[in-house]
């Protein structure tokens, strides 16, 4: 591989602490060290895979054409276009399945159907607990969101939460889970409520850590039991996507 020389000025207390790490047998220089940390680093930032949360009953709304091609396929060229190379699509088995895979045959990303009879989203995305060791992405499946994902990342990594949440404002806030904030950290939020004091709104988009399964015992739906949970406990963080959203039941 070709390697470019650079010259960078760094912080002297900054230099000693890489210059420690130079072992002389798995660290051999101080151009190694730099260069192993600095890569470390972005990959800690970086998010790889992402979860579908596809209720089988939804599955038809997920193969109709949307803007020349069908949903799933404008869902997995959204992932793809933001780095992610693993796609899980939790789903149950329904006289669609062999439509859905031919549709998710040739991606540009590795895409895995993981079937899974749950009583909630958040039991279906349990599912993929043990295939997860990193921050990833979740995302309902009668969704269809287009904005920049990265920044929404590097908003998550940077407030070290355990939880983004993606939102967007709408009039008609009851069809939605509704956000209360406190700058930029969710403090309540409540699914679908019959009164509302706010049109922030919930674009069922998510970036979390893999610590947050350790908060899923009794947790059926991510709306209705985990985000007040993470919201009570100050680990909900907000993050307006200012993008193209679309529900695919409407």
């Amino acid at each position: 591989m070709t390697k470019s020389k650079i010259a960078i000025s760094v912080n002297n207390s900054l230099l000693k602490l890489v210059d420690s790490k130079v072992d002389g047998s798995v660290i051999r220089s101080r151009s190694q060290a730099i260069e192993f940390f600095l890569k470390k680093g972005l990959q800690e930032q970086s998010v790889g895979i992402a979860v579908l949360l596809l209720k089988g009953e939804h599955q038809e709304n997920a193969l109709k054409e949307m803007k020349g091609t069908s949903l799933i396929k404008q869902q997995i060229e959204f992932f793809a276009n933001h780095g992610i190379k693993q796609l899980y699509i939790v789903t149950q088995h329904t006289k669609n399945m062999n439509l859905l895979l031919e549709e998710i045959s040739n991606s540009k990303i590795n895409v895995e159907i993981v079937e899974k009879q749950a009583k909630g989203n958040a039991e279906a995305l349990k599912t993929v607990k043990d295939k997860i060791n990193n921050n990833f992405v979740v995302m309902s499946g009668d969704t269809y969101n287009n904005f920049d994902l990265l920044k929404m990342i590097k908003k998550h990594t940077d407030s070290d939460k355990m939880a983004t949440m993606g939102l967007m404002t709408r009039e008609k806030a009851s069809q939605y889970g509704t956000a209360i904030l406190d700058g930029d950290l969710i403090v309540d939020f409540q699914e679908k409520p019959k009164h509302y004091s706010t049109n922030i709104v919930n674009a069922g988009i998510y970036v979390f850590k893999p610590e947050v399964f350790e908060l899923f015992e009794d947790t059926i739906s991510l709306e209705k039991d985990l985000f007040p949970r993470l919201a009570r406990l100050k680990q909900l963080m907000g993050f307006f996507t200012y993008g193209e959203y679309m529900h695919a039941g409407d």
